[in-house]
C-alpha cells in the first residue's frame, strides 16, 4: 500500500474523533496527534540525516514556553504557535551548527545536555516563567469543555498534516537526497560537493520548528506548564521509540508508529497497571529484535521479500 494512501487513512481516522462526541478519545486523539508531529520530526535529523538526537524535549519545552508567555500577554494563538516555530528555528539552527560537528553517541549525548541546560534556565527565569511554580496560561472562557477540545484537536491535527507534508517533500526532494548521502557516508557526500553543514543544520532546525509548536499548542490546551513537564527527558525517549516502531527514515511510519504505540500504551495502562511498564518495555524490544525495520516492514516480509535497510 502507498505511504501516501497510509497517512490519508491516518489523518481521516483521526479526523474523525470529534464525530464520537467523546472528550476522552479527543484526548487520546490529540496525544497521538501531538507525538506524531515529534516522532516525524525527530526522524528528520535521526532517521533520515542519521544522527540520533535527544533533543526533542528541549525543543519541545522552548515552544511551550515560548506559547505560553506570549498567551499571558493577549497573544492570539495562531500567533504564538508560530512565534514558537521560528524562535526554535533559530535556536535549533545555532544549537545545530555547534553541535552537529559531533556524531554518534557524542552528539547524542550532547543534545540530551540541552535538554537540561534548558530545564535549568525555565527554573531559575521565575519572571519570566514562574519557575518552579510553573506558568498559567488562561483559558477562554466562552468556549465549553468539548468546544475547546475540538479546538486543540483541530491544532493538534492540522500541525500533523502540516509536518507529514513537509516531511514527505523533503523526502523527495534535492535535501532529502542530500541528508540520505550524508547518513549512508559523509565523507562522501562532501566530497561530490554536498554542503554536509548546511544540510544537517537544516534538518536539525526544522526539525525543532514543528516539535516547538506542537508544544505551543499543549501548553495551551493543558493551561499550565512548568519546566518538569515540558522537559521531561520521556517527551525525548518516547519520539524515537515511535520512530523505531514505525520504521526509522520513514515519515509516515513514524507517523503510524506515534498511534500504535500511544493505542498501545493506554490499552496496556487501563489493563496492566501494575505491569504496565515492564511489557511496554518487553513490546518495544520484540518489535525491535523482530521487526528491526519497524511495522513498514511487515507487508514485505509476509511476502517473503528482502527488506533493504
Amino acid at each position: 500500500m502507498s505511504k501516501y494512501i497510509i497517512l490519508g487513512v491516518v489523518l481521516v481516522g483521526l479526523a474523525a474523533a470529534p464525530l464520537t462526541g467523546d472528550t476522552y478519545l479527543m484526548r487520546m486523539a490529540t496525544l497521538a496527534c501531538m507525538y506524531a508531529v515529534m516522532a516525524a520530526s525527530w526522524n528528520l535529523i535521526g532517521g533520515l540525516t542519521g544522527y540520533p538526537s535527544f533533543g526533542t524535549a528541549a525543543f519541545f519545552g522552548l515552544g511551550a514556553y515560548t506559547s505560553g508567555i506570549l498567551a499571558t500577554l493577549g497573544v492570539a494563538l495562531p500567533v504564538s504557535i508560530a512565534a514558537a516555530g521560528v524562535v526554535a528555528f533559530v535556536v535549533a539552527a545555532i544549537i545545530g551548527f555547534i553541535l552537529l560537528r559531533l556524531k554518534g553517541h557524542y552528539f547524542a549525548i550532547a543534545t540530551l545536555a540541552c535538554v537540561e541546560l534548558l530545564r535549568e534556565i525555565a527554573n531559575s527565569a521565575t519572571d519570566l516563567t514562574g519557575g518552579g511554580m510553573g506558568l498559567n496560561i488562561p483559558r477562554n472562557a466562552d468556549l465549553g469543555i468539548f468546544a475547546e477540545a475540538s479546538l486543540f484537536f483541530f491544532a493538534m491535527w492540522g500541525l500533523l498534516a502540516l509536518t507529514a507534508v513537509v516531511c514527505l517533500v523533503v523526502e523527495r526532494s534535492k535535501i532529502g537526497f542530500a541528508l540520505s548521502c550524508i547518513r549512508q557516508a559523509e565523507g562522501a557526500a562532501e566530497m561530490i560537493g554536498i554542503n554536509s553543514t548546511l544540510y544537517k543544520t537544516l534538518a536539525f532546525a526544522l526539525s525543532g520548528v514543528f516539535v516547538a509548536m506542537a508544544g505551543g499548542v499543549y501548553a495551551s490546551w493543558v493551561h499550565y506548564i512548568e519546566p518538569g513537564d515540558v522537559f521531561d527527558i520521556l517527551l525525548t525517549i518516547k519520539p524515537v521509540v515511535m520512530a523505531l516502531i514505525g520504521g526509522v527514515g520513514s515519515s509516515v511510519g513514524a507517523i503510524v508508529g506515534a498511534i500504535v504505540y500511544i493505542a498501545a500504551e493506554e490499552v496496556i495502562w487501563r489493563n496492566y497497571l501494575d505491569f504496565s511498564s515492564g511489557i511496554i518495555g518487553l513490546t518495544v524490544v520484540g518489535l525491535v529484535l523482530f521487526l528491526p525495520h519497524g511495522l513498514g516492514s511487515l507487508h514485505l516480509r509476509l511476502r517473503g521479500k528482502a527488506v533493504t535497510p
